[in-house]
């Protein structure tokens, strides 16, 4: 049977989904079968698998660190968070409730099966299963009907490795603190520890890791320093968005409270000559922005008011009688409707809403999800395009005779057009992410692309970099060490 290692983090954010990445292309390149696994993951940036179902992000890069397509066997559970208290739960690739905080509580120990059942599936390819687990266990609150930390690794009876962030601070205290909180059961079953994020010569944290490794008993794995071409990677966590300054071509993008599927943005920030500026609430859209992205959100009619609340109607009023282009993708495309219908109140109160009317369309909110992968050709430039749908709702009106976007006679995938072409609305991810689309697009706004950029090339380029990174700081041989054969009882029938 094949090997496990769990890969646990002093808290959020502190770098596991990347580590794992960077592990499992290290380790695909030493000649293993590896497979990335994460129990339980809270995002709003998810990619859809080939069978329809969605999964975290991350894992979607995890798997092509491996050199294989992702499946929702690797992340059997996705919280996907629609407001402060609530998110849609999907178990398996699909939607399985929608709940609030505390009933998830008691949710969580009926979902442990499926956990298993998947780790199960993923285990019987592999020769190694890289799980990443979520926030840190140190919250030791939601210890009991735990699936996504030691709850998990008990269950599998996997060891694990523990993950601390130095460029937060505090970086021994986590350790120590994690160490000193945990039950004597879980202690153990961390076997050793790593930092990350280190900025300057990490020699000089030499003592610091002697003292975490004396006052724990964890064997010592080495000290990773900051890997800056980190942003060139799909991100998870909104936390880890942020602006790229390229060059003269101004891209502006509001960020939404609840925004979803942000990596949309990644090829543009990573095409040389362009800028994307991330723009916070509180802040005007640039003025000399030669397009304003409305990316997608988890909760359109929600999103749209904060819109308005912060001004950006109005910015984006201005910035359509410069001149600019705007594009909306799923929810932003929703919101440049003039109405957003929402009869069973699926995000809230039941009603109509107005859009921000620049495109003659319509939206009805729907249970139904839509999620696929698609492929056609875009009009406007002539170029191939392909991406994937993943939303609810259904939108038309006169500008849909407009249609940009075409899918061999199928109006798969949904796009509308204004009468001049400088709005545009689709529901289509990811059509960034191809070359010839990407380009011919940015000439349409004045940019002459650079001859042999490659965003696919520059991903599989920067998930090498990051292996050669780790291979040089974590003691990788150690690492693999300490994987074992899961001591869990496993079931993988359907």
């Amino acid at each position: 049977m094949a090997k496990a290692l769990m890969i646990q983090g002093t808290g959020s954010n502190v770098g596991k989904s990347l580590i794992v990445a960077g592990l499992a292309r290290a380790f695909v390149r030493r000649g293993l079968r590896v497979r990335p696994f994460k129990p339980q993951n809270m995002s709003n940036n998810a990619a859809v698998t080939e069978d329809g179902g969605e999964i975290g992000r991350a894992q979607a890069l995890q798997a092509r660190a491996c050199g294989v397509a992702p499946s929702i066997h690797m992340n059997p559970v996705l919280l996907k968070p629609e407001s402060e208290t609530g998110a849609q739960v999907i178990v398996q690739g699909k939607r399985l409730t929608t709940v609030r905080a505390r009933a998830y509580g008691a949710l969580k120990p009926r979902l442990m099966e499926r956990v298993l059942e998947s780790f199960a599936r993923v285990i019987e390819s592999a020769d190694l299963v890289l799980v990443e687990g979520a926030g840190s266990p140190a919250e030791i609150n939601l210890r009991s009907g735990d699936i996504a930390n030691m709850g998990f690794a008990e269950a599998a009876g996997i060891p694990v490795i523990l993950l601390g962030d130095i460029d937060r601070g505090g970086v021994i205290a986590q350790m120590v603190g994690t160490h000193a909180v945990l039950s004597a059961s879980d202690r153990a079953r961390i076997r050793g520890f790593a930092i990350n994020r280190f900025r300057g010569d990490p020699a000089l944290f030499a003592e610091g890791e002697a003292e975490i490794a004396r006052r724990t008993g964890w064997k010592a794995l080495g000290v990773v320093p900051w890997f800056e071409a980190a942003w060139r990677l799909p991100a998870e966590d909104v936390m880890d968005i942020r602006s790229h300054a390229g060059g003269a071509l101004r891209i502006a993008v509001p960020r939404l409270p609840r925004i979803a599927n942000f990596d949309d943005l990644d090829p543009l920030a990573a095409e040389p000559g362009v800028s994307v500026e991330i723009v916070p609430p509180g802040r005007p859209l640039p003025g000399d922005a030669a397009l304003v992205l409305i990316p997608g959100t988890k909760s359109t009619i929600a999103d749209l008011e904060a819109f308005r609340v912060n001004g950006w109607d109005i910015d984006l009023a201005a910035h359509l009688r410069r001149g600019g282009h705007v594009l909306g993708i799923c929810g932003g495309y929703q919101m440049l409707g003039r109405r957003i219908h929402d009869p069973e109140g699926i995000e809230g109160r039941s009603g109509s809403h107005e859009g921000l009317g620049l495109l003659d369309v319509e939206t009805w909110m729907q249970p139904q999800k839509h999620l696929g992968e698609v492929a056609g050709k875009c009009a406007l430039t002539g170029a191939p395009v392909s991406g994937y749908e993943i939303h609810i709702g259904e939108t038309d009106g006169p500008d849909c005779a407009r249609g940009w976007l075409g899918f061999g006679g199928r109006r798969a995938g949904g796009s509308a057009a204004s009468p001049d072409r400088r709005v545009l609305g689709t529901y289509l991810h990811g059509i960034f992410a191809s070359d010839a689309f990407r380009h011919a697009w940015l000439a349409r706004l004045g940019h002459e692309a650079e001859t042999g950029h490659s965003h696919e090339a520059g991903l599989e380029a920067t998930l090498d970099t990051l292996a050669a990174h780790l291979e040089d700081h974590l003691d990788l041989d150690a690492l693999l060490s300490l994987a074992r054969e899961p001591a869990g009882s496993l079931s993988a029938s359907a």
